[in-house]
């Protein structure tokens, strides 16, 4: 197993009411953290996540989760054309029926953040689907372990 070279760390304190702090320690405990520095710094990534998909130019990558009535007149073509109008930033798409009426789908994206919001919210728009929602990450190439 290859062994990544040792990242320089920053150490720094913070001050904390005692009550925040003990909600924090009982986290650590909970999620199975090793410490508080690991789940500061996995709160501090989430934070620039969030952050950065709202910086237009910046590449994000994430998921578009559609709940639609496949009954509804055209709502499958509408959702069809969309993403063949966009099929550069589209990866992948997850087809899922949940019940005789429902069906879950689900789109992997790449791109440029302004593109994959006004994207997902045209897709979340279409007449026809019930709930969407769009869940941004990191490309993970600008995030430090």
């Amino acid at each position: 197993m290859r062994r990544r070279p040792a990242e320089s760390v920053t150490r720094f304190s913070i001050s904390l009411p005692a009550e925040l702090a003990r909600q924090l320690d009982q986290m650590v405990r909970e999620k199975g953290y090793h410490n508080r520095s690991l789940a500061v710094a996995d709160m501090v990534r989430a934070h620039l996540v969030e952050h950065r998909q709202r910086a237009s130019d910046l590449e994000i990558a994430g998921t578009i989760t559609l709940v639609y009535d496949h009954h509804k007149q055209h709502v499958q073509a509408t959702l069809t054309d969309i993403q063949h109008d966009h099929h550069e930033v589209i990866i992948s798409t997850l087809h899922v029926h949940l019940d005789h009426d429902n069906c879950l789908e689900v789109l992997v994206v790449r791109g440029k953040a302004a593109l994959i919001k006004r994207i997902a919210d045209e897709l979340i728009a279409a007449r026809g689907v019930k709930h969407g929602k769009l869940t941004v990450t990191s490309t993970g190439q600008d995030l430090p372990t």
